[in-house]
């Protein structure tokens, strides 16, 4: 008796977990080509360091740039800001304040 009830709770278990990251897979695949190149926040490429402010608000926040000597802060406004060179700029984030 007890197999009868254990079997489809754990049938539904494996369902739900394939399931859900078969979905994942989806949606990542599905991700926009700009999210990917412009995510939000501290990202590099090759050459250069940006902040990108990720907001449909048009709040400017302030960021904290760790610029290998004392940190220093910078406003930005909505969406991507250059912030130096990649071999200048350690990484940069939100200080929890706007300006």
């Amino acid at each position: 008796m007890r197999v009868r009830r254990t079997l489809p709770a754990l049938l539904g278990a494996v369902t739900l977990t394939l399931g859900m990251s078969l979905a994942a897979t989806a949606s990542a695949a599905t991700a926009s080509p700009a999210a990917v190149k412009n995510p939000c926040g501290f990202y590099e490429t090759a050459s250069d360091a940006y902040y990108n402010h990720c907001t449909s608000d048009g709040s400017r926040i302030v960021i904290e740039i760790d610029d290998w000597g004392p940190n220093s802060t910078r406003c930005v406004g909505p969406g991507v800001t250059w912030i130096g060179e990649a071999g200048d700029i350690d990484g940069a984030w939100y200080v929890g304040r706007t300006c």
